[in-house]
């Protein structure tokens, strides 16, 4: 089955990651991103952790296109299993 858009679940500032999550039918997928991954997808100007949610929101669609093709790839990672997005998942 084909992921679908879940929610933003939050930033978390100690470990530098986004978690949001993705559907499989009624299946909640846990996934984050890195912050230097979002980074890497928006070069620019330090973001403030304050301005996490609305970067991650910015970079949705790419975000949650990388999420899918991993999640049908099978590339599980961490208990329970999820998707873990780094910036080499976004290198060419």
């Amino acid at each position: 089955m084909m992921l679908t858009r879940g929610n933003f679940i939050n930033h978390e500032y100690d470990r530098m990651i986004v978690r949001f999550s993705m559907q499989d039918g009624a299946r909640e997928i846990p996934c984050a991103i890195s912050t230097s991954a979002m980074d890497y997808l928006e070069p620019g100007p330090q973001v403030r952790p304050e301005q996490r949610e609305a970067q991650f929101f910015r970079l949705r669609d790419r975000i949650e296109a990388r999420a899918a093709s991993k999640y049908s790839a099978t590339e599980f990672e961490g208990t329970p299993p999820g998707i873990v997005l780094r910036g080499i998942d976004f290198k060419p």
